[in-house]
């Protein structure tokens, strides 16, 4: 379990172990259930990342909802529901060149105008053959995004760099010269599933 899921995962336990105390068992069960869900929320399972350079992976766990293509490149949005892993990986190996960060709106995550209108986060990664563009979207549940790396740090491929509180969405703009390997539909693996490759 990741550490921001620590104090989510005490605090029902606390009022749990007072509730028992005063015998009101029932509503101390429930917060010992949400206590597991908490715990679960925050999980941070291992991954078998892929060894080649020439790949993109995932960015999270979740679903396919969004495979476009304009001026700037090609985009692949990935929703993430409550009982996804929430944790953020780095979609290729590379160097942060900049994190750009900007308030907003709290629409759905899976409307297309959240990648415009939301509160979110966008990574800017250079690698030694492509930079992709990896944003961390809240959704109408999420309550923070986390990032853990700042400006000039380097990512290896699959390497965790921060997550977002309960429900929500990344988006990842890669170049056109990538041939997309997930469609609307696909469920993926942060740091596991390829999502496109160079070609």
């Amino acid at each position: 379990m990741v550490k921001e899921g620590i104090p989510f995962v005490l605090a029902p336990l606390a009022l749990a172990v007072v509730l028992f105390l005063f015998q009101f068992w029932i509503i101390g069960f429930l917060f010992i259930g949400i206590a597991l869900f908490m715990a679960f929320f925050f999980r941070d399972p291992k991954r078998s990342v892929p060894t080649r350079s020439d790949v993109i992976v995932a960015a999270a766990d979740g679903r396919v909802t969004r495979v476009d293509e304009n001026e700037s490149g090609k985009i692949v949005s990935v929703f993430l529901s409550p009982l996804d892993v929430h944790i953020n990986r780095s979609p290729i190996a590379g160097r942060i060149e900049e994190i750009s960060y900007v308030a907003g709106r709290k629409l759905p995550a899976t409307s297309d105008k959240a990648s415009l209108l939301n509160e979110r986060n966008s990574l800017t990664i250079v690698g030694e053959e492509m930079t992709v563009v990896c944003t961390q979207i809240a959704g109408i549940l999420a309550r923070r995004i986390v990032c853990w790396k700042r400006p000039g740090d380097s990512l290896s491929l699959g390497e965790k760099f921060g997550l977002i509180k309960f429900g929500s969405r990344t988006d990842l703009l890669m170049p056109r010269e990538v041939a997309i390997r997930v469609k609307v539909g696909d469920r993926v693996t942060g740091g596991e599933t390829v999502i496109a490759e160079l070609i």
